[in-house]
């Protein structure tokens, strides 16, 4: 576009005619008349800041350059060969990284497409970096759009980089000397910037994050792992602590960072369930529900184990196992011995009633255990030799074995060649609480070779976390207003639950689908699927149920399906007195 052909197309724009302009690039020609001042006829050069301003800028984004600048080299290689030049600008508009054609240095430098160069707006006028900054979108201003003459030959994409508070920290740009006259030649240029800028943001969160968990988007589950789309940080009693700015969707009717939300306000997800998101699982797999009913698919990577005190905290050592159970001194020591274990290559045998969480803690176990590559979970009833050599496809990880003392001879022979083949497997197996290798048809040699460690899970009904993990449950099953009333709680602590967690799952669905309101009450609690009406046999278990009902007897009685006084009977017999 000639001179006098510009200056007459701004013109137009401001006096509010209709001329099939770029909303946003009539914003910023508006803005550079009528609040910046600025005379599209008068030509403006570069503005170039000094060594000692360079220097200052350089070294305020020091991380950031040192981030990105991997993934810049890679973008550079795409695109050097059509003559592109990259630019990093920092907040300011100030260009504190580039790459380019060293052949056409002066040429650059002229054009201000060098270290150095300020393209804030109000100095350069309409242009990339300086728009970018204004409006925080993704843009190209190609040609005849800049506002000052001088860059009109010049076309330049660029895409905002966000830090992880949610605040525009950098700008992205790659822009031509010359370019071809359509302003779609430049759509696949956009394309590249704004992807380069989300992963660059994605590296920015990855270096911040290495002690607290991370959870990633997409909407694709073949890109989920290697190239997602958003992701959050949360701490340790999951609310939002660091994003990109393209987890925003996740809200898409809330403006602004999502600093400070709990990730159950935005997902119908729980901290506890981030184990489930793991590389153990396949992608496919990994589905996330949000609030406005919209499907994801999430990664979720474990926080990194840094170097702790001996003296810190028991559950600030954990990691992932420290939510498996609540103020339950039995499930502490669970957790612990399972941590002291992750680490290890040694077999675990995971023991406990059916419905306990036997696969919860062994996810748990893996995750702990650091970079350990695949979870395979198969079901040992039924297995054969065919399906046992199909592992010598999955990647080096973690093979559960759901419910050992189910396996065949057959299974059994082709686990023993397993075992000596695979050397990067690890296998944690689960068994009923009361497994006995000698009374079972399993080879001796296949048991010492599976059974390095046990771990024991306690039933439901022996748990004092049981308000703990009735809390968590509900706010999982039922949506964020409904809650339980006072006798339906008391009613449900009463339950001997032979099913266990699983089985109390299921109760609070069937609960939350029967309530009228907003508070399920017990007419709403289905019936319970066992009472146990046969009585204890051994002291301890006894003083185990005690002390898990805090020795109310009326909630030990409802517990086993028997009278108070039967209770009360069995209490003298054995000799139990409450604890001080």
């Amino acid at each position: 576009m000639r001179d006098r052909d510009h200056v007459t197309e701004i013109d137009r724009v401001l006096n509010g005619e209709e001329t099939g302009r770029d909303m946003l690039v009539a914003e910023s020609w508006r803005r550079c008349v009528e609040n910046y001042g600025m005379d599209p006829t008068r030509p403006e050069p570069a503005h170039i800041v000094s060594e000692t301003r360079l220097r200052e800028h350089r070294e305020q984004s020091e991380r950031l350059i040192a981030i990105a600048r991997s993934g810049l080299q890679s973008l550079f290689r795409q695109v050097a060969g059509q003559n592109y030049v990259l630019l990093l600008a920092d907040a300011k508009g100030v260009c504190v990284d580039f790459f380019g054609d060293t052949s056409f240095e002066d040429e650059l430098r002229r054009a201000g497409l060098y270290l150095g160069s300020d393209w804030s707006e109000n100095l350069a006028g309409t242009c990339g970096v300086g728009s970018c900054l204004v409006t925080g979108q993704a843009l190209t201003i190609h040609q005849a759009d800049h506002f000052g003459l001088a860059h009109t030959p010049l076309s330049c994409t660029s895409a905002p980089i966000y830090d992880t508070c949610g605040q525009l920290a950098a700008v992205l740009d790659i822009s031509l000397l010359r370019s071809p006259s359509p302003k779609t030649s430049q759509n696949l240029a956009l394309s590249l910037v704004s992807a380069s800028a989300r992963r660059v943001e994605m590296a920015n969160l990855m270096a911040s994050s290495r002690r607290d968990w991370v959870l990633r988007f997409s909407t694709s589950p073949e890109f989920l792992d290697v190239d997602p789309e958003a992701a959050i940080t949360l701490d340790s009693s999951g609310r939002i602590i660091g994003m990109t700015k393209g987890a925003e969707n996740l809200a898409p009717n809330r403006e602004g960072p999502l600093i400070g939300y709990h990730i159950e306000d935005l997902l119908e997800f729980s901290l506890d369930d981030l184990p489930e998101l793991t590389r153990g699982r396949p992608t496919e797999e990994r589905v996330l529900r949000l609030k406005d009913g919209r499907a994801l698919f999430g990664h979720a990577i474990a926080p990194q184990a840094a170097p702790i005190s001996p003296r810190a905290p028991l559950k600030a050592r954990l990691g992932a196992l420290a939510n498996i159970g609540g103020p339950d001194p039995e499930m502490e020591r669970l957790a612990h011995r399972a941590w002291k274990l992750a680490r290890t290559n040694v077999p675990i045998a995971i023991s406990g009633e059916t419905g306990t969480g036997k696969e919860y803690l062994a996810r748990a176990i893996h995750v702990s255990g650091g970079e350990r590559g695949s979870f395979n979970a198969i079901r040992c009833a039924g297995l054969n030799a065919s399906t046992v050599k199909s592992l010598l496809e999955v990647k080096p990880g973690t093979v559960f074995l759901r419910g050992m003392e189910d396996l065949n001879r057959e299974a059994q022979d082709a686990l023993l060649w397993l075992l000596d083949v695979r050397k990067d497997l690890r296998f944690i197996s689960s068994i009923g609480p009361h497994f006995d290798g000698s009374k079972k048809a399993l080879r001796s040699d296949l048991i010492y070779r599976l059974l390095g460690a046990r771990l024991d899970v306690p039933s439901l009904r022996l748990r004092r976390d049981f308000e703990w993990l009735l809390d968590r449950l509900n706010r999982w099953h039922a949506p964020e207003d409904v809650r339980l009333s006072p006798a339906a709680r008391i009613e449900l602590a009463g339950r001997p639950w032979p099913g266990n967690i699983r089985e109390l799952v299921h109760t609070l669905e069937a609960a939350v689908a029967m309530a009228e309101g907003r508070v399920i009450d017990v007419p709403d609690l289905p019936n319970s699927a066992d009472k146990q009406a046969e009585g204890l046999g051994p002291k301890q278990d006894l003083e185990e149920l005690l002390l898990a009902c805090q020795w109310n007897m009326s909630q030990v009685a409802r517990r086993l399906g028997v009278n108070r006084s039967t209770v009360l009977r069995w209490v003298r017999k054995s000799g139990l007195v409450p604890p001080g």
